[in-house]
């Protein structure tokens, strides 16, 4: 579980510059991040998220799971 969230918060890290939504990125990230127990639960809800999300939120989405994915 905490090797997730370091993964998850160096992805977050990784992601910011590519973002234009950073806060709104976060706030999303971590309204889960206490709920997800593993890393396939977690990029399921990522993929739900970016079929949910309007333009240019989604981009900054997918950017943020292609970050997690890397690492």
């Amino acid at each position: 579980m905490d090797e997730l969230k370091g993964k998850i918060e160096k992805a977050l890290f990784e992601a910011r510059p590519y973002v234009e939504y950073f806060d709104k990125l976060k706030e999303t990230i971590n309204k889960v991040k206490e709920k997800i127990t593993d890393e396939r639960e977690f990029k399921k809800f990522l993929e739900d998220e970016i079929t949910k999300a309007q333009e240019p939120f989604k981009t900054d989405l997918k950017i943020f799971l292609q970050k997690f994915e890397t690492l």
